[in-house]
Parts: structure tokens; C-alpha cells; sequence
């Protein structure tokens, strides 16, 4: 088998209409675009949702609400879930997400207060709420950036 002897399964491409060839074609004359209108001359389209000029459906409806594209990227954890990783030195998102505390696609985490801190433990690259951060170092641990 060689490059100039492929050819497409039988088939599998249709040919093209021939526009504009004659009455005995079926499309001859108007070439299939019927007679006058925007739709029948060249660049003669409008964009989706053009309705004439009147103002269209999605203008005239009021606009309402949002959808955050980063919303599910930080992910929650409990300070009471914390205590499951007593026996680590430090705690960053790596280990959190080994232990399923956070989804595996969590780009960060962020600690709320929720449960107490039994532990002290050392935080590190994980954002922590005011009230988890004075849990986690009345317990005698630290925090770092």
C-alpha cells in the first residue's frame, strides 16, 4: 500500500452540491437560496439570537446571579479533623490530600473552627480562620505561610 493509492471507504464522502449549473441540476437559477433577503445574498447572515432588530430574548431578560469558576479549588477542613494526623510532624495540603481529607484537584485548603485541637500541630501553606488559629496555637502549635 502506498500514500496515492488511499482512497475514503465507499461512501463516506459525499460530494458537494454543484450551485448555479443549470435548471436540470435542481439548483440552477437561485442556486437553492429562494428570491431576495438578507438570507439570499452574500454575507447575508446575522449573528444567533439576532431577531430583526427588535432587542433580543437575552437582552431584555434582567440579569441574575454568578457562578464562581474557583469556588470548588479550596477546599474546608474541621479543626476536629485535624486530629486524625497527630503523629505528623507537619501538616500541608500534600498530606491532606494522601489522608482524603481534601479532593485530590484541591489546589488549597483553609481550616475553620470546628471541633476542638487536641494536638499540637504545625500548619504549613494552609490558610486557617481566625477562630482555628487561636485553637490550633492554644493547643500548642504553629502556623506558617
Amino acid at each position: 500500500m502506498r500514500l496515492n493509492e488511499l482512497s475514503p471507504a465507499e461512501g463516506s464522502r459525499q460530494s458537494p452540491k454543484r450551485l448555479g449549473r443549470g435548471i436540470g441540476s435542481g439548483l440552477g437559477k437561485t442556486s437553492g437560496k429562494g428570491h431576495k433577503g438578507q438570507k439570499a445574498r452574500s454575507g447575508g447572515y446575522h449573528k444567533v439570537g439576532f431577531e430583526g432588530g427588535q432587542m433580543p430574548l437575552q437582552r431584555r431578560l434582567p440579569k441574575r446571579g454568578f457562578k464562581s469558576r474557583t469556588k470548588g479549588n479550596i477546599a474546608q477542613v474541621r479543626t476536629s479533623e485535624l486530629n486524625q494526623l497527630a503523629g505528623e510532624s507537619v501538616i500541608d495540603l500534600a498530606l491532606l490530600k494522601t489522608h482524603s481529607l481534601v479532593p485530590v484537584h484541591a489546589l488549597g485548603a483553609k481550616v475553620f473552627l470546628s471541633g476542638k485541637v487536641e494536638n499540637a500541630l504545625t500548619l504549613k501553606g494552609i490558610n486557617v480562620s481566625k477562630g482555628a488559629k487561636e485553637a490550633i496555637e492554644g493547643a500548642g502549635g504553629s502556623i506558617s505561610e
